[in-house]
């Protein structure tokens, strides 16, 4: 195991206190780091029987990473429970408001309450840590509203020192980028479909056949704007006739670089103009 610092070690005993207070958890999984590493250590401090994890197959999810998270409950002995929550089917979602999270995540923890009838007395747990207050997060209301409990939030743990506890744990998507889910790259106000989120998943597969590991295809209608990192923008230019060109083949007018490359929530930007 790697090494953690004494500030983080408190923190991790934290955790432990906070896990051996509670009967069992029911934990929102989604494959990202946050909600793994919840789930790992309601798994270690709970023990098997006590640590549920919850993953929700939905459309707006990549079938990746749906894989992955399937991969990691296999590999670490967790019991895994699938379902499907069904957003898209849902007007107040996939008409893409600015608080269409808050649909998303009322789906989501109403079934997992339903789930929680199978287990007496677990709590729902969520993967919400320190730095995502400080965010544009409607899923924190919903989550509210279900009274779903966050342990990153409660013992103070940022974004950062998750990847380090995960890191100490050899977590194998201790370093993953984040994986937002598809609906995010598709401006607000302009309606989710199925068709689309088919064109974002396998417009970004095709980027990562070419390397790039941590990518967005924001999704404007009739075209396409690609985000990798800054410092690889150079590396795309080099095979950018080939990945337009099989990005446009699958459905979009026309496929473009957005050169400023990759900023993560840059589809917020527009909140900041509606409030001033």
């Amino acid at each position: 195991m790697e090494n953690i610092s004494y500030q983080l070690t408190d923190k991790l005993h934290s955790l432990e206190e906070w896990f051996g207070k509670r009967k069992g958890s029911i934990v929102a999984f989604s494959g990202g780091i946050d909600s793994t590493l919840v789930l790992y250590l309601a798994r270690k401090f709970q023990g098997k029987e006590n640590a549920i994890g919850v993953i929700s197959n939905s459309e707006s999810l990549k079938n990746r990473d749906f894989l992955e998270a399937k991969d990691f409950c296999k590999q670490f002995d967790i019991h895994l429970e699938v379902i499907v929550t069904n957003e898209l089917e849902d007007e107040r979602y996939n008409q893409n408001p600015i608080n269409r999270c808050y649909f998303c995540k009322e789906h989501l923890f109403h079934d997992l309450t339903e789930i929680c009838e199978k287990y007496p007395g677990f709590e729902v747990l969520s993967g919400t840590n320190a730095d995502d207050l400080g965010d544009y997060r409607p899923g924190i209301d919903a989550a509210k509203k279900f009274e779903v409990q966050s342990p990153m939030v409660d013992c103070k743990i940022s974004k950062e020192e998750i990847r380090q506890i995960a890191k100490h744990f050899q977590l194998p998507n201790w370093d993953k980028p984040a994986s937002p889910c598809l609906s995010s790259r598709i401006p607000y106000n302009q309606s989710v479909t199925l068709q689309k989120l088919r064109q974002i998943e396998d417009a970004e597969e095709i980027l990562n056949s070419y390397g790039f590991a941590d990518v967005r295809v924001r999704h404007y209608g009739t075209y396409g704007k690609i985000e990798v990192h800054k410092e690889d923008l150079m590396k795309l230019r080099m095979v950018q006739n080939e990945v337009v060109q099989k990005i446009t083949a699958l459905g979009f007018e026309h496929c473009e670089i957005d050169q400023e490359g990759l900023v993560s929530g840059k589809m917020n930007r527009v909140l900041t103009n509606l409030k001033s």
